[in-house]
């Protein structure tokens, strides 16, 4: 099979699975924060962004209750692709939080700043106190979103820290409170048909195997991206 079709939910299912098996423990962004220096001996950081679908978002939902594991979704406030406070997605994130699961702000501060003249980081402390409001929450993470304005996101970053924002995170914080992407094994499906990985920070030049592919190897620290909307029943345009 072609690998633009391997992006099942069910084969992303019988990858958890497979590390399930392997003796991975599953912990939420906020989870590593706070337990970083007494990780099990075999770890997968476990992140969703929500980038273009809260529906499918719920299907990711779904798996993971079923496989008792536990996840950090990162959620957009300004997406032309959803609106989380729609009848529907308010409901999806509303289970999601109600199943134990992390949520967390899916940050695009530098492309507000931009394109509406508005200070990045009053536009962050709005949209935490937002999501906070909107779902009874105390955020304590954010991941920066890669759109295609072609501005970055991380970038504020480089002249802030999250405790500033009363956070114990940001998802790509290089800061010893946090520093995942920099000692880990870091499996991303942010191509949309296939996969990519970082070792300890460095990007592994053409090494394309899955999740699952890599558990075999069993890597102590794995820190695993997964997009909702990458996944399908039957094929990616269903």
């Amino acid at each position: 099979m072609k690998a633009e079709f391997e992006f099942t939910f069910a084969k992303l299912e019988a990858q958890y699975r497979q590390a399930l098996d392997a003796g991975y423990a599953f912990l939420t962004c906020e989870q590593y924060a706070r337990e970083k220096d007494l990780l099990p001996p075999l770890t997968v950081v476990n992140r969703v962004d929500i980038d273009f679908s809260a529906k499918k978002a719920d299907r990711l939902r779904d798996i993971y209750d079923r496989l008792g594991i536990k996840a950090s979704f990162f959620v957009r406030l300004h997406a032309p692709e959803y609106n989380p406070f729609s009848f529907e997605n308010y409901r999806v994130l509303k289970a999601i939080r109600d199943s134990g699961h992390e949520i967390g702000y899916h940050s695009e501060i530098v492309d507000q700043s931009a394109i509406w003249n508005e200070d990045a980081s009053a536009c962050l402390r709005r949209d935490i106190d937002i999501l906070n409001r909107m779902l009874d929450i105390d955020i304590q993470g954010v991941a920066s979103h890669g759109g295609m304005t072609g501005l970055n996101n991380l970038d504020f970053w480089k002249n802030h820290i999250p405790d500033e924002f009363s956070l114990k995170y940001e998802a790509y914080d290089n800061g010893e409170r946090f520093n995942l992407f920099n000692r880990s094994l870091y499996i991303s499906d942010s191509e949309w048909t296939r996969w990519k990985c970082y070792e300890n920070g460095i990007l592994r030049d053409g090494d394309r195997r899955s999740f699952g592919e890599h558990v075999t190897e069993r890597p102590p620290l794995i820190y695993l991206l997964i997009h909702s909307d990458t996944y399908f029943d039957k094929h990616f345009y269903e």
